[in-house]
């Protein structure tokens, strides 16, 4: 289906002025890849849906989307295996079917597609650092058949450049909130440790290695965690009948 190209111009220009003009301290990371699915899904020809695919070591994920079709189309390709978003999330090769019905590279998955409603589909691929094996694809799924012509996939490109920087700061600010938070419960469980660590050692008059080695003997006895044993010492006090102590002690 060929487009007004004129009006796809206007509306990609319109598009890319109001991404141009967003940074992330204006908005979250998560927001401006809603925004760049959005603005795709507006542009775009064939009434269609569009989603944004992120590839981390070959776990891929949906982190945003315009609606249940894309959602549902990504997450079926997920399960399989393949499709053409992730097809061109690994390849880099931008990868389009004109019509569900006739194409027969992805055999299980393009009568799904069809049946949901997506008659066609174009995903852009991503370049967003190989290096880390992160790589990903802007999915736009059309409720016509052949509803991309050179014009449309032209203007679905230069969404990528916005994406794959978006999508790449989300990746690392994810990475670096989960080490934070990972820190913060390794200082919290060592903390807890140490205290009981600490009890001991008064108590009982052990070294800071004798007390560690009776908190590991509860651990095992009780079959729980080191940071569990440990903190009810630190709030109850009590050591559980049996507790091995070293000798001498």
């Amino acid at each position: 289906m060929a487009t007004d190209q004129t009006s796809l111009a206007i509306r990609a220009v319109q598009a890319l002025e109001r991404l141009s003009s967003l940074s992330l301290r204006q908005v979250s990371m998560d927001d401006l890849l809603q925004t760049i699915a959005d603005l795709t899904k507006t542009v775009m020809p064939g009434n269609p849906e569009a989603s944004v695919t992120l590839l981390v070591k070959k776990h891929p994920t949906t982190v945003a989307s315009t609606g249940q079709l894309a959602t549902d189309l990504d997450e079926a390709q997920y399960e399989r295996g393949h499709g053409p978003c992730l097809h061109a999330a690994r390849t880099g090769v931008l990868a389009e079917i004109a019509d569900m019905r006739t194409d027969s590279r992805w055999p299980d998955y393009t009568p799904r597609a069809a049946e949901r409603g997506a008659l066609s589909s174009l995903s852009v691929p991503l370049a967003i650092d190989e290096d880390a094996q992160l790589t990903g694809a802007i999915n736009i799924y059309a409720r016509e058949p052949n509803a991309f012509d050179e014009a449309s996939r032209t203007a679905a490109t230069r969404f990528g450049p916005y994406a794959a920087v978006a999508a790449g700061d989300l990746h690392a600010y994810q990475g670096a909130r989960d080490r934070a938070d990972n820190l913060q419960a390794a200082l919290v469980t060592r903390g807890v440790i140490d205290q009981a660590k600490g009890i001991l050692m008064d108590r009982h008059k052990l070294t800071a290695d004798q007390a560690f080695q009776v908190l590991a003997q509860m651990s095992m006895r009780a079959n729980r965690k080191l940071h569990a044993v440990a903190d009810e010492l630190v709030h109850t006090g009590v050591l559980p009948s049996g507790t091995w102590l070293p000798a001498g002690r």
